[in-house]
Parts: structure tokens; C-alpha cells; sequence
């Protein structure tokens, strides 16, 4: 049966991404000329779908895309810090950091907590209010270019194809949305984004990209407990020192928290596992009590950029550009990506705007890519090039205290001692082998404040489309048994944070003859897997549009 033409539609702007970036784009693009034809795709089923943060959220950018968004009685913010707690953890107790020490970049006090996804629901009601047509549950696929390798849109994916590449009932063409720039808005580790890094050489000069995985609890606790504004985060405990990472917990409305744990992806034991580790910190003496008499409310994973200035990739090629965490603007030490995302999409919305008032389209906005670093994003940024590389380097004992050295340095007299420190290895090349490690028990989970994958899966509400082509795609699937499994344990299995990876033997006592299972359905869109594997076998592309999970408040 032959393939129907894709039907399309033209725009003088495209944005891949419903999320703060992207919506922030394309506010201020009408903001600017409300003529001007404005569409964003998202392949989550809704707005906030996918979104995922902590988040405790610095209004900067709220404030200047939208000055008067405190005076609306629905606005997503409501709870701003009242209390900010930084613990360094040990097995059976911890040391309070006194705020006096901390660096004032890193202080939360004028910022709020809050559910990033429902921040982005109300941004794209002020998107629609302007006119921004926004189509949720399509996946963009493809990228477009013309003859010359010019970028001219995207292309979302064909829904009602079956697993063997056969078109079922009801099969329909996705569609071209072809534009005059195209901003790609994907977050962190866009498998868009990582094609254009790849074909245009974005990379060039840079440091490699860093990630980490955050995995994230909502939780209904008893009011007694409950602290609304409270900011408490952590460090130490349960990782090694060489692990870089931490916890956080926030009260805000309703008497819930969210609680969270973040995990740097250049760690070097094969047998770690970010999610059980996750599960483990709940039983700190610290912070246990907090859940006794709770209810866990939904779950979910995300990779996080945290490469920052060093890594950031040239932002500009012929036809667009990359804003928000595509670009890898989070602040690691504040923990903080969504003020940087929202900046960074205005500003490529206003150099848009400036070359769309000229006269030209399909060139590059290359005044975008040379005004970022004296913006308020690079300023943001510099600050704190170093935490992470010192971190990474002397380990969490040594590297924190050198971090904010290094910050206190960058805040009072606007040099750092290190001057600009690379990141070395990308994070796929730090695992040793297995037999050069020593193996990492983790207790059985209790079921009250520690549970297993498979039921924090069921919390995200993760679903997909069974029957259609798998979207984890090997490039070599003989090598997670060929060469992982015997390397390093397929480590796979234990980096997922939802159960999509299985070593399953046809005699498990015996661990006979091992078969590498992908059960892509449980698949929460995190992208660790695209980041972390050794071999960087696994190439994850969107699914069906509107699968994955759908977060209601996360």
C-alpha cells in the first residue's frame, strides 16, 4: 500500500515543545506582532504532560514575559519560600549548613514552589489568548530541510502503524509544519535537537554535554507536618563521595510535598541504580517521618542538563535554533533550569521577530547565538561554571566546599580562581567494569515509603500504544548480551528508572541463555538510557504522539 503524501501547513514560526521555553517563545512572538503566524507542537497529550521539575521556580522570567501574571487569580504560583534548609547527610544523621555560608545566588527566598506543568497549562492559555495555535499529542518526527540542508519545519509523526511497520485501521499521515525559523524546545536531550547538535556540528568547541537523572515523588501528607514554603535540600548520604547528587523537598499547597533526588550521570559504578537510591534516602532519620501517614500521589523521571556554560552548544543554525534545555541552560548549584528556558525563548523570540520584520527567513539567527552569554542567562550561568567539574573531580566532601569557594569568588569579585575548568569524559564513559566495583545491595521496599518500579510507573500514568514500532531502538542488538552484559552487568536494567530494560534468562537459577528485553510501554521519556549507555547503543525517537506519561501536577 503506498504512503499518502503528508498534508501540511505554513507559519512564520514553528516551536517544537510545550514547554516554559517554548511557550515563552511564542507568547512573546505575538507580544511583539500579533499577525504573525505562531504554532507549537508537543507530543505529550496535553500541555504539562510531560513536564517534570522540582520545582522551586525563580519568577524572573515570569515577571518579564508576563509583568502583571501575580495579579491572576488562577496563576500557578502561589506558595513562595518561607523557609530554605541545606543539610549534609550521613547514614544516621546530618549537619545543617548555616544560610550564612551560602553563597546569595543560592538563596530561595522571592522564589516560589510549585507544579512546573501546571505553570506551562496556564502559559498556554495565555498563548492561545493571543492567538498561538498549540497542538498537544503530536510527536514531532522528522526534521525538514530543503535541497540546500536549510531547516524549514518539522514533520509529526504517522499515527496507526503497527509494531511490524504495517498501517492499521485508522491510519493517518502526520503532518509538515513548515516555517520561516523553526525553535526547538525539546528539554533535555531532544532526540530533534540531537540530530541538528549532529548535522550541523553545534558542538564544535565545546565541552561535552552533562546530565543527571531526577526522579521525583508527589506526596499528600498529614497537615501537621505539613510547612507550606519550606525548601529543604541535601547532599551526602546515601551516595559515595565519588556520586555526585542529592535530595530535595518542598511544601507548598494543599498540604503536598514533593520530594525528589537527583543523581549526576558521570557515576561510575555499574551496579548503581538512581531509583533505588531514590527509594533508600526516604528512610533518613531526617526525613522519614514526614511521609508516616502520607500518601504518594504520582511518580516520575527526567534527565536534566547540567554541562551549563562550558557545554551550552552553538544555538544557531540555518533555519533555527535551539532554546531552553535543548540548549542546556540549567543552573546546577540552584538546581534551577525554567527562569533560564523562559529567557532564553524570549530572546530567540525577539531575535526572530528582528529577522522576520527584515524580510528574511531560513537564515540563521546567528545575533540570537551572540547574545546570550551577556544576557542575564550567561551572567547566570559563568557564576557558577565550576561547581560541577569541581564536583565531578574531588568528589563531594572537597569539590562542595571548592564550588563555593569558586561562587563566592564569581559573586564578589567576578573572577574564578579556576578560571574556566573542563568536564572531561561525556557521561556514557565513566562506568568501570563490573568486576572493578564492589557490587551495591539495596533493601526490598517497604511498600509505605519506599516502593518498587513497576508501582511508581502505574503513578505516572504512563501509557502507549502496544502494538507500534518500538521508539528505544538499538543500533546493534546484540550488544547489551555480547558486550554489556559481561562488561558491566547491562547496566541498562538498573539506570531505567521504569523497569523498561529486563535481562531475562530462559533458566534464571542457572542465568542461562540471556535475552535482552525492552518493554517500551513503561517508558517514562526520561532519556537516560539515550545518555548513559556505555556503548551508546540505544538511540531513543519519539512514539506515537500523546503516549508516555501524563503528570497532573508535576
Amino acid at each position: 500500500m503506498e504512503t499518502p503524501e503528508r498534508e501540511g501547513m505554513d507559519y512564520d514560526v514553528v516551536i517544537v515543545g510545550a514547554g516554559p521555553a517554548g511557550l515563552a517563545a511564542a507568547i512573546r512572538l505575538k507580544q511583539l506582532s500579533p499577525e504573525l503566524g505562531v504554532v507549537v507542537v508537543e507530543k505529550g497529550s496535553e500541555v504539562g504532560a510531560h513536564i517534570l521539575s522540582g520545582a522551586v521556580v525563580d519568577p524572573i522570567g515570569l515577571d518579564r514575559l508576563l509583568p502583571d501574571w501575580r495579579a491572576d487569580a488562577d496563576r500557578p504560583l502561589k506558595t513562595e519560600v518561607s523557609e530554605d534548609i541545606f543539610y549534609m547527610l550521613g547514614p544516621a544523621g546530618g549537619v545543617r549548613l548555616p544560610n550564612f555560608m551560602m553563597p546569595r545566588l543560592m538563596n530561595n527566598h522571592g522564589n516560589f514552589v510549585g507544579s512546573l506543568g501546571n505553570v506551562c497549562r496556564w502559559l498556554a492559555a495565555q498563548a492561545e489568548a493571543l492567538g498561538v495555535e498549540i497542538y498537544p499529542g503530536f510527536a514531532a518526527a522528522e526534521i525538514l530541510t530543503d535541497e540546500k540542508g536549510v531547516v524549514t519545519g518539522v514533520a509529526t509523526g504517522d499515527m496507526g502503524v503497527a509494531r511490524d511497520g504495517h498501517h492499521k485501521d485508522g491510519f493517518t499521515r502526520g503532518m509538515e509544519l513548515r516555517g520561516k525559523y523553526t525553535l526547538f524546545a525539546e528539554g533535555a536531550r531532544g532526540s530533534l535537537s540531537k540530530q541538528l547538535i549532529a548535522r550541523f556540528g553545534l558542538d564544535k568547541g565545546r565541552e561535552p554535554p552533562k546530565f543527571g537523572i531526577g526522579l521525583k515523588e508527589l506526596w499528600k501528607i498529614d497537615p501537621e507536618k505539613h510547612k507550606p514554603g519550606r525548601v529543604q535540600h541535601s547532599f551526602g548520604w546515601p551516595l559515595q563521595n565519588g556520586t555526585g547528587g542529592g535530595s530535595f523537598l518542598y511544601h507548598f499547597e494543599d498540604n503536598q510535598i514533593v520530594v525528589g533526588f537527583v543523581i549526576h550521570l558521570n557515576y561510575d559504578n555499574p551496579t548503581l541504580s538512581p531509583f533505588d537510591e531514590f527509594q533508600r534516602f526516604k528512610h533518613h532519620p531526617f526525613v522519614r517521618d514526614t511521609f508516616v501517614g502520607g500518601k504518594r500521589i504520582s511518580y516520575g523521571a527526567r534527565a536534566i542538563t547540567e554541562g551549563g556554560f562550558q557545554s551550552v552548544p552553538k544555538l544557531s543554525f540555518p533555519g533555527g535554533a535551539l532554546i531552553g534545555c535543548a540548549a542546556g541552560f540549567v543552573n546546577v548549584p540552584r538546581i534551577k533550569g525554567s527562569h533560564n528556558a523562559m529567557l532564553s525563548g524570549m530572546l530567540a523570540a525577539e531575535h526572530a521577530h528582528q529577522a522576520l520584520s527584515a524580510g528574511r527567513a531560513h537564515d540563521e539567527l546567528s545575533s540570537y547565538e551572540e547574545a546570550w552569554r551577556a544576557s542575564d542567562i550567561g551572567r547566570d550561568l559563568k557564576k557558577v561554571r565550576n561547581v560541577k567539574p569541581l564536583w565531578s573531580k574531588f568528589g563531594t566532601y572537597v569539590g562542595i566546599p571548592l564550588g563555593g569557594v569558586d561562587m563566592w569568588c564569581n559573586e564578589l569579585f567576578g573572577f574564578s580562581p579556576f578560571g574556566t575548568l573542563k568536564h572531561g569524559k561525556p557521561d556514557y564513559a565513566t562506568l568501570k567494569k563490573i568486576s572493578e566495583v564492589t557490587p551495591i545491595a539495596y533493601p526490598k521496599p517497604d511498600g509505605v515509603i519506599s516502593f518498587d518500579k513497576l508501582s511508581s510507573v502505574f503513578l505516572s500514568s504512563t501509557n502507549h500504544e502496544e502494538d507500534q514500532p518500538v521508539h528505544l531502538q538499538l543500533k546493534d542488538a546484540s550488544i547489551p548480551i555480547a558486550q554489556n552484559l559481561p562488561f558491566y552487568g547491562e547496566p541498562a536494567r538498573l539506570y531505567c528508572p521504569a523497569g523498561v530494560y529486563e535481562v531475562v534468562y530462559a533458566d534464571e537459577a542457572a542465568k542461562t541463555d540471556p535475552r535482552f528485553q525492552i518493554n517500551a510501554q513503561n517508558c517514562v521519556h526520561c532519556k537516560t538510557c539515550d545518555i548513559k549507555d556505555p556503548a551508546q547503543n540505544i538511540n531513543w525517537v519519539t512514539p506515537e504522539g500523546g503516549g508516555g506519561p501524563n503528570y497532573p501536577n508535576m
